[in-house]
């Protein structure tokens, strides 16, 4: 039967080494991927310490002037660095099925220890994936505990990397050197508790699919906003429960294993204007990224002489800039308006 809502697993039989457990797990993760390609974790390693430092942190600059919020203003529309404002994009954008701006602001990072004269990391084709990153001044624990938990939620993607692999019948350790360079992500959105009502189709995030191999988000434990669309055509909400954080495939896992796995059109909705739930909301927003030069073509288990390759062989790299690039609204003019 195929899942029309989204799972919860438990990651610990996979963490405590059990071939048996091992199994299990890849077993369950992969019948989530390939029925609705979003799934809740449990049994991650991750410290909620670590979290709530994270999340108070971010709130802390979100409340800041928005002088001074801009000061570390993202330089260029191929640049996932820095802040974006309000209205600054529109993920629908990146469908080709334009929408008014998405009600949220956010600040992003990528890479952090980047070796300063390795050529794989400043040459043209490196282009902006390894782009300094822009830390505000105030906060000034911000840096360090961003860090702090970039490298714990790389950490946990290798792992869902690892289990993705033994999911797809291959060698456990696969995708290894396809994210040992990775250009992976962290962004904290603030969804700002709406005074006036939203214009036609507008939308705290647009509905959209992620870009890249994987998306690891932690959420307000009461925020029920995020919603993905079922193989039934059905809008279906995410249980958001205490110590996990939900995960789905993007784009590029999906292109890698010939469609067999789903990356979901998902979206988030505005809270009625009178309600309880209409406050500000913050989230934690991983996007793991395979190496900018991580060839993606089908995988040799997701394919037949009955199942041919569907898509032209990509890199990571290519994909996520023609993806981003869209999804901003620098230039768009009247279309973003």
């Amino acid at each position: 039967m195929t899942l029309l809502h989204v799972p919860v697993i438990d990651l610990s039989p996979y963490r405590e080494g059990t071939q048996e457990g091992r199994a299990a797990v890849a077993a369950q993760v992969g019948q989530a991927c390939k029925d609705i390609g979003f799934l809740v974790v449990s049994g991650h390693g991750i410290s909620e310490e670590l979290i709530k430092k994270t999340h108070d942190v971010s709130a802390r600059f979100f409340a800041l002037p928005h002088a001074e919020k801009l000061a570390v203003d993202r330089p260029a529309p191929d640049q996932v660095r820095g802040y974006s404002t309000v209205g600054g994009e529109g993920l629908s954008f990146s469908l080709d099925e334009p929408t008014p701006p998405d009600i949220k602001e956010s600040l992003s990072i990528g890479p952090i220890d980047v070796p300063p004269n390795d050529p794989y990391y400043t040459n043209a084709e490196a282009g902006p994936h390894f782009a300094k990153n822009i830390w505000p001044p105030e906060p000034p624990d911000l840096k360090a505990v961003w860090t702090e938990y970039f490298g714990a939620v790389d950490a946990l993607a290798r792992d869902l990397m690892r289990i993705f692999a033994l999911a797809l019948n291959l060698d456990e350790h696969y995708f290894d050197p396809t994210i040992d360079k990775n250009i992976s992500m962290m962004r904290v959105l603030r969804y700002p508790a709406q005074t006036t009502a939203p214009l036609p189709g507008q939308l705290r995030a647009g509905a959209h699919s992620d870009y890249g191999s994987m998306t690891i988000l932690r959420k307000d434990l009461s925020d029920a906003s995020l919603q993905v669309k079922n193989k039934a055509g059905e809008w279906v909400g995410v249980p958001v429960i205490e110590g996990t954080f939900i995960v789905n495939i993007g784009d590029l896992m999906q292109q890698w294993t010939n469609d067999l796995w789903s990356s979901t059109v998902h979206r988030v909705v505005n809270p009625e204007l009178g309600s309880p739930e209409n406050v500000d909301r913050l989230s934690i927003v991983f996007f793991h990224q395979p190496n900018y030069d991580a060839i993606v073509e089908c995988l040799p288990t997701c394919t037949s002489a009955e199942n041919p390759p569907k898509y032209a062989p990509t890199t990571s790299g290519e994909n996520l800039l023609s993806k981003f690039v869209k999804q901003t609204t620098f230039g768009k003019g009247e279309k973003a308006a």
